[in-house]
């Protein structure tokens, strides 16, 4: 009898622990990436009466509970923010505390330092790869932290070669107004600057001939006259309409822009006629003498914009010029048995003794889950479930109050006997 006191008071004592826990699990109803604890009880040795034989066996209450965490998938939501991202299936985002310790955390919500570095909210900051000198993201290393080109200029890029693809109306006579036609390509020089060379076309009086002319304006090139001549040209088609003159095996005209008035270097251009399978860009139907397409291969200095996370972990740079370039990747790392890990707080886990050692790589390999960006993955807490929990454990511990009772009621009643 006098073994029910502590029997029931170690209940009170583990359904008190449970009721902790369903009180943290709704506090953290949103959260981004929490998951839910449960309570596992756990009875005590039993305690025989009598003989050794278990004939009568008393247990002797309940252990302190054990909690667990269940790290299932919480539901993907969209957010408004280009920096989140959430994990659709196993893995961890890769972070690390100011002593250098590292972190795994399922919660996505980053944001962007005063240095530039990708951090969480807490400050812990986030690993993976960013591109080097070179320009190249070599996933293949140890991840690091991620740092933001923020405030910086893209590098211009002269433009090398460009490509029209237009037609030319074959039923255009030399002489009348419909046997010329001019189209213009915007090109980029060493310091950034754009510059507009003219193409024009020339009917000649030869079945399927243009003459053709690449003009710059004379002031871009120092050059007292309204244009200075790049190139020129003739350039023949079949009866088919196809571009046979210059053939496929000299897919380029090359020329040069020299003397710039800015100061830039002197420019070697290729205009390509053909793709690289070898098809005609240029053409003679009897349609109206149109472009249909412009393409060139420099790039003009530009700011950086926007930086945002993207599906696959990819971390996209935005600039002012509309490019867009995948400057990096994010983290991601498999734990065979995360329910082992330690939690620190913040969102954040540790490993533990009984952690199995971190399998680190990209995202959707090796078992690891997808990134989902501009999105945030819910709390796994959900509230129906906690209230149904919070009203048994309540109910536990009423019922072991109501033991503490009636074994200090029967108690009394032995006392009384020798009265």
């Amino acid at each position: 009898m006098f073994q029910a006191f502590h029997t029931a008071l170690s209940a009170l004592s583990a359904h008190a622990i449970a009721v902790d826990v369903v009180g943290n699990n709704l506090a953290n109803l949103n959260t981004p990436g929490y998951k839910a604890s449960t309570v596992c009880f756990r009875d005590l040795v039993a305690q025989w009466l009598g003989s050794a034989s278990g004939e009568t066996q008393v247990g002797l209450g309940t252990a302190r509970p054990l909690t667990t965490r269940l790290f299932s998938q919480g539901t993907i939501q969209s957010s408004t923010d280009p920096l989140d991202a959430a994990i659709q299936g196993d893995g961890f985002f890769v972070l690390k505390d100011a002593h250098g310790g590292v972190l795994f955390s399922r919660a996505g919500n980053f944001l962007v330092d005063s240095k530039g570095y990708l951090v969480t909210p807490s400050g812990e900051r986030v690993q993976g790869w960013v591109e080097d000198a070179t320009g190249q993201v070599r996933t293949n290393r140890p991840p690091a932290d991620i740092q933001l080109p923020v405030g910086t200029l893209k590098t211009p890029v002269a433009t090398s070669s460009f490509s029209l693809d237009l037609n030319l109306n074959a039923a255009a006579v030399a002489g009348q107004p419909d046997s010329t036609f001019a189209t213009t390509v915007e090109v980029i020089d060493s310091l950034g600057a754009s510059h507009v060379i003219t193409v024009n076309f020339s009917k000649t009086a030869n079945a399927g001939e243009w003459d053709y002319e690449i003009t710059i304006a004379g002031a871009e090139v120092g050059s007292n006259k309204p244009t200075e001549q790049l190139a020129k040209g003739t350039i023949k088609f079949d009866a088919n309409g196809r571009l046979s003159t210059p053939a496929a095996s000299s897919p380029a005209v090359n020329f040069k822009i020299t003397g710039l008035a800015n100061g830039a270097a002197d420019m070697t251009l290729d205009w390509f006629l053909y793709t690289p399978a070898g098809v005609p860009r240029l053409t003679q139907f009897q349609q109206l003498s149109a472009v249909s397409a412009v393409e060139q291969d420099g790039v003009s200095a530009a700011a950086l914009i926007r930086v945002a996370i993207a599906d696959g972990g990819r971390i996209v740079a935005q600039y002012s010029n509309g490019q867009q370039r995948v400057i990096g990747y994010l983290a991601l790392a498999s734990i065979r048995n995360p329910d082992t890990m330690i939690s620190v707080g913040n969102n954040n886990f540790q490993l533990s003794a009984h952690t199995a050692p971190p399998a680190i790589g990209m995202p959707d390999t090796g078992g690891r889950g997808k990134i989902v960006g501009g999105a945030l993955e819910s709390s796994t807490a959900e509230i129906a479930r906690e209230f149904t929990n919070l009203i048994v454990y309540q109910r536990g511990y009423q019922a072991n109050a109501r033991v503490v009772v009636t074994a200090d009621e029967l108690s009394q009643d032995t006392i009384n006997l020798k009265r």
